[in-house]
């Protein structure tokens, strides 16, 4: 897709650059606002039928059969594992370049996440690893097993940024191990995949795991403030999922308040109170229905950094493939630190100091205290993950983004690659 922005005329853009460009900034408009001052004046205010709506539209939306929509991506996850039967002791495979709800829902299980390194170009889970970590644990060598037998039962790949994993091969690996799937798409909605360029698209929830999770916080790709959605084929896992949501309460709470619902009520589980409100739906609903408008916007700006910065030879840029459609809830770079006489710290802070907003995503789980403590991993058990780390910058990109902050960013990456390049530095020394 050509960017219609690439037009404009840039002489008349870099007289009016702008201070300073958030990381992010939320995309909602006057439907969503109208929508959440209906339902407050409704006076339903938690989960009910604006709820309702929005499951239903999501499910549309991806293609699946079920969806319990809840407080947060960690809350689906949680209530994911759940309804699976994760037990304690058993053993789960994740990436570790992943943000903590990812490792810390297996936790809350009392079971037990195995890091997996990561591909060092997408960043998604390197399945020759996992098939390593496997083998290992089979042979007892992990540094946490002491010498006790793990069984691995299931996996949760991360769709890092958007950029969906080849889904055919994460389910031919789960079905030589007999694992489960679960996916965490935080960051993947909407987003799709394909074998081949002669195949039909998949979307990110169209079976593509036994259970999807989705994120709406409030720098997603669609927003509900804090939110998220579990997504499955199989009616049983959407039961448990909806029974656990709400207090393990035999019906939906809502049920209760509506006119042909009954006042009573049982529970039958010890749940969780994990559901989203009505409020929280209504801006849902208004920001879904614009969802694929949102991810062309941020395609646009995406085009614009890959032709922008496609000559700079300080920094990689992230994978764009046929046969992907790229949700670009990020757009991570990686520095070429040999070609930089500064590291990734640094140039972030040039970054911020000429009104650049960016982040990093994210230090691998196996760099965090928790993991490396308790669980003994080291920063050589995943030199592609641990290397990435030194690397890896996620420049803004959000669907309201303007041509002035596009240009912002483009020059100033282009600007500070130039300055601290090796070759440049050592001339001047």
């Amino acid at each position: 897709m050509q960017n219609a922005l690439l037009t404009e005329t840039r002489s008349d853009i870099v007289r009016t650059l702008p201070v300073n460009v958030p990381f992010f900034r939320p995309h909602v408009g006057d439907d969503e606002i109208n929508e959440v001052i209906a339902t407050l004046r409704s006076g339903w205010l938690t989960t009910g039928p604006k709820v309702k709506a929005f499951e239903k539209q999501f499910t549309e939306a991806v293609n699946g059969k079920f969806a319990v929509a809840v407080n947060s991506c960690t809350a689906a996850l949680h209530l994911a594992v759940e309804a699976i039967g994760l037990r304690e002791g058993e053993a789960v495979l994740i990436p570790t370049m992943t943000f903590a709800a990812t490792a810390e829902i297996i936790l809350y299980r009392k079971a037990v996440p195995v890091l997996v390194d990561c591909d060092p170009v997408t960043g998604n889970m390197d399945l020759a690893d996992a098939e390593r970590k496997i083998e290992k644990l089979k042979r007892r060598s992990l540094p946490f097993l002491h010498g006790r037998d793990l069984k691995v039962v299931g996996m949760i790949p991360v769709h890092v940024g958007g950029y969906m994993m080849n889904v055919r091969n994460v389910k031919e690996f789960a079905r030589n191990h007999s694992l489960w799937i679960i996916e965490d798409a935080a960051h993947a909605f909407p987003a799709a995949w394909r074998p081949n360029s002669n195949s039909p698209w998949r979307y990110c929830g169209d079976d593509t795991a036994s259970v999807t999770c989705y994120s709406f916080y409030a720098n997603k790709t669609i927003t509900t403030g804090e939110g998220g959605m579990a997504v499955t084929n199989n009616e049983a896992l959407a039961d448990r999922i909806r029974l656990m949501s709400l207090h393990g309460l035999s019906h939906d709470a809502w049920g209760r308040y509506t006119g042909d619902g009954s006042w009573d009520y049982k529970i039958v589980q010890p749940g969780y109170k994990y559901n989203l409100t009505d409020i929280a739906a209504a801006i849902g609903c208004h920001q879904l229905t614009r969802a694929e408008e949102m991810r062309k916007q941020r395609e646009a700006v995406a085009e614009f950094f890959l032709s922008s910065l496609a000559d700079v030879n300080e920094i990689h840029l992230p994978s764009s493939d046929e046969n992907r459609i790229h949700s670009w809830h990020l757009f991570p770079v990686r520095l070429r630190l040999e070609n930089l006489a500064i590291d990734r710290n640094v140039f972030i802070e040039e970054l911020k100091r000429n009104g650049v907003g960016c982040s990093v995503h994210w230090r691998p789980l196996h760099m965090h205290p928790l993991y490396r403590e308790r669980l003994g991993w080291k920063e050589n058990h995943f030199p592609a993950a641990t290397r990435l780390w030194n690397e890896i910058i996620s420049l803004p990109i959000f669907s309201s983004m303007t041509f002035e902050e596009m240009v912002h960013v483009v020059e100033t990456v282009k600007e500070l690659c130039s300055k601290h390049a090796v070759n440049r530095v050592a001339m001047a020394a």
